[in-house]
């Protein structure tokens, strides 16, 4: 399982080693886009794998003019591996179909209409949903000694094709990163660098690609000796010496860095088939590298304070001209991949998700609460207009409340402890006021009260009154009988009287 912690800038790998160089007469054959997409995918070091490939539009590989449905099918064979897409580079050269930014109008017509081209296809691949960030990579497609009849002039030429270049880009929504190397005109040094971005002055638009190869030689002043940064006869065990070019070098240009190429080299050029002498590129163990890859890259990814840019999400692995016997070696792709992982660990971020709490929900109301727990919600909302009377009705609904007057306006402490299972529709009478429940209330306490109060004596009652009536029966059925007796008694001396 893998220990890596960071997980940006992403890591890709560019395909087009399987181009330049290759394919023309006495150069090796080409490797198409479905070797170097597989040899991709296979390469993994601890767990971590490459993230994503930056393109060449260019057959055999990619057609400039390519149809949508053949870029759909492109696009599922990189998805399927699962890998995204970063970069595309613009066949600007006039041997691909573009011409020279400085030369006639009808070539920097056809330079414009590549880039246009190009544009169109990364924008398209960003629809498709493989393509999240990068740029179209160009360059001035002519040579230093073209550039050197007229430096002045040229460069104006180069700044002018380079601003509607821009205005295509801006079309597309897309950035156009421009490759310093040692072989265009115009883009040779640093300075000549700096000064070609500083003329166009579209930052928004246009920007620096660095490869760190290149840039190496910018320091030996290759092609602009009046550019060097390291004095002549330098010995490379002087690693000092070598920090404080590369510090002067990446000051200048790391502002203008969009895209970012991670690379060896041996301060040696090399040129293979059609390609011209350029920065040569080593492997990333090359024991004959000048370069310290993780620690001088920083000084491209960090800025002079040693805080990280972030200016650009993914980083690429640019090793051209490679023979095919080594680019068929699987442990060739492992080595670049630990390389770009040690890069990532020293000068990487990660970015975590939005938290939850961002969509915080509302809070709770007092009858949500109430619906799980029913003692303490009632309490709560009537805690303070009326202490007292409510916080014991929950054990005896209607024992207190008599006691306080009902009269009150609170309305809604009335209503709440109303909902109880004795009462069958709460909601409807919830909206009366309280002086309408509460005789409700008296009723159901004195009934009970009466109950209570004549429980016993109702069973001793009627024993008591049937004693009383059956004693006033006797006492008035005696009297009667004396009464009769006393009448009988006279009958016969009033008779013997009247004789």
């Amino acid at each position: 399982m893998s220990h890596h912690t960071q997980l940006y800038p992403k890591l890709h790998n560019a395909m087009w080693p399987g181009l330049v160089g290759k394919g023309s007469p006495g150069a090796e054959p080409c490797l198409d886009l479905e070797t170097m997409l597989d040899l991709t995918t296979a390469a993994e070091v601890d767990g971590v794998r490459f993230d994503g490939v930056d393109i060449f539009l260019f057959e055999p590989h990619i057609n400039i003019d390519i149809s949508d449905d053949d870029l759909q099918r492109i696009a599922a064979q990189i998805a399927a591996r699962g890998l995204v897409v970063g970069s595309v580079v613009a066949p600007i050269w006039p041997p691909t179909g573009g011409g020279s930014a400085m030369g006639t109008a009808e070539e920097r017509l056809a330079f414009v209409g590549q880039v246009r081209k190009g544009c169109r296809i990364a924008a398209r691949l960003r629809e498709l949903g493989v393509r999240p960030d990068g740029v179209v990579r160009i360059d001035s497609a002519c040579g230093v000694g073209d550039w050197a009849a007229d430096s002045a002039g040229n460069t104006r030429r180069i700044a002018q094709t380079f601003s509607e270049a821009c205005d295509v880009a801006d079309d597309f929504g897309e950035r156009l990163a421009a490759e310093g190397e040692i072989c265009w005109g115009g883009m040779h040094s640093w300075r000549s660098m700096v000064r070609l971005l500083e003329t166009v002055n579209r930052p928004l638009t246009l920007g620096f690609q660095a490869d760190m190869a290149h840039t190496l030689l910018f320091t030996l002043g290759y092609n602009a000796p009046e550019d060097a940064l390291l004095p002549a006869g330098y010995d490379w065990h002087d690693q000092a010496v070598l920090n404080d070019a590369l510090r002067h070098l990446t000051a200048a240009l790391r502002p203008w860095t969009i895209d970012f190429h991670v690379a060896q080299n041996d301060a040696t050029v090399k040129g293979s088939g059609t390609h011209d002498n350029t920065g040569h590129h080593c492997l990333a163990g090359d024991p004959n590298g000048k370069l310290d890859i993780s620690r001088h890259a920083g000084l491209w990814l960090r800025d002079d304070a040693g805080q990280l840019t972030k200016a650009f999400r993914h980083i690429c692995w640019d090793g051209c001209m490679f023979p095919n016997d080594v680019m068929m070696d699987p442990q060739t792709w492992n080595d670049i991949l630990a390389a770009m992982i040690a890069v990532r660990e020293a000068h990487g971020w990660s970015e975590e998700p939005a938290p939850v709490a961002a969509e915080a929900p509302p809070a709770p109301t007092p009858v949500a609460v109430a619906a799980s727990k029913p003692a303490k919600p009632v309490a709560e909302p009537v805690a303070k207009p009326v202490a007292e009377p409510v916080a014991k009705p929950v054990a005896k609904p209607v024992a207190k409340p008599v006691a306080k007057p009902v009269a009150k306006p609170v309305a809604k402490p009335a209503v709440k402890p109303a909902p109880k299972p004795a009462r069958p529709a709460p909601k409807a009478r919830a909206a009366k006021p309280a002086r309408k429940l509460a005789p409700k209330k008296k009723v159901a306490v004195k009934k009970p009260a009466r109950k209570a109060a004549k429980s016993k004596p109702a069973r001793k009652a009627p024993k008591a009154k049937a004693r009383k009536a059956a004693g006033k029966a006797a006492k008035k059925a005696l009297k009667a009988s004396r009464s009769k007796a006393g009448k009988a008694a006279r009958k016969p001396l009033k008779k013997s009287r009247k004789k």
